[in-house]
């Protein structure tokens, strides 16, 4: 998943930028959220600090602190090499700057022409998904699902197991940080994952690189963000 960070100090620009944003998000079904509008870059980079996924940032230059969009960009790099920076402004003649202060904008969006920095808007959204995606695949293996035409990638490293949903013929991916319901089964997800996932339970195929503790006595599995499931005598051999 995606974050998505906007900080624009004129409030009634920054609500026109966050509409199209999240309007782009629901109707491209895209995999990210929007984390944090401001129009304080100090506040956008304390949050940037403590956030665990990569971003994509919408900066304004111009922010009336002493902090302008340049220089918050370039902070953000040091805690998101690999976010995606996107500057808007009425200034196109201050693209040069983004090489003086070595930021590697992916793209700039200009203010004064509304209905062309709505396309853009949602260009960069859809690239930064396209691009997110491939590096994702090259660095990490990834699970990729599908829940009502939308594409889901999650990192094998943040499944802690999936269990049998109460829905016919669906299960539901437990995640360090989300849970997502799916169609699909046990036995369909044993054949295409590799060793590392493990069945315990009828009900269950776990991770077992995220497993924190086994209670052999009771039979459960305890996970490293406090989740558990059941593990069976049958099955507990093998795992």
């Amino acid at each position: 998943m995606l974050d998505i960070f906007v900080c624009e100090d004129n409030a009634a620009q920054r609500r026109t930028v966050v509409n199209i944003i999240q309007n782009t998000v629901l109707i491209e079904e895209l995999d990210m959220q929007l984390t944090l509008d401001t129009g304080d870059p100090y506040m956008l980079l304390e949050k940037v600090k403590t956030s665990q996924n990569t971003g994509i940032y919408f900066l304004d230059i111009d922010l009336n602190s002493n902090m302008n969009g340049m220089k918050l960009a370039q902070q953000i790099r040091l805690y998101d090499p690999r976010g995606f920076i996107i500057f808007i402004t009425a200034h196109s003649e201050l693209s040069y700057m983004t090489f003086q202060y070595r930021v590697e904008a992916m793209d700039f969006v200009l203010k004064d022409n509304p209905a062309e920095a709505k396309v853009k808007l949602r260009e960069c959204l859809l690239n930064a998904m396209e691009r997110h995606t491939l590096q994702t695949n090259k660095t990490h293996k990834v699970y990729t699902l599908e829940v009502g035409g939308r594409k889901i990638s999650v990192d094998y490293e943040d499944i802690l197991f999936f269990e049998t949903s109460s829905n016919i013929h669906k299960v539901i991916l437990h995640a360090k940080d989300r849970q997502i319901e799916f169609p699909s089964t046990l036995k369909e997800l044993t054949g295409v994952l590799d060793s590392n996932f493990v069945r315990c339970h009828r009900a269950f195929l776990v991770n077992k690189n995220n497993i924190k503790e086994v209670d052999t006595k009771n039979r459960i599995i305890h996970f490293s963000n406090g989740e558990t499931c059941l593990m069976s005598t049958r099955m507990m051999k093998a795992l």
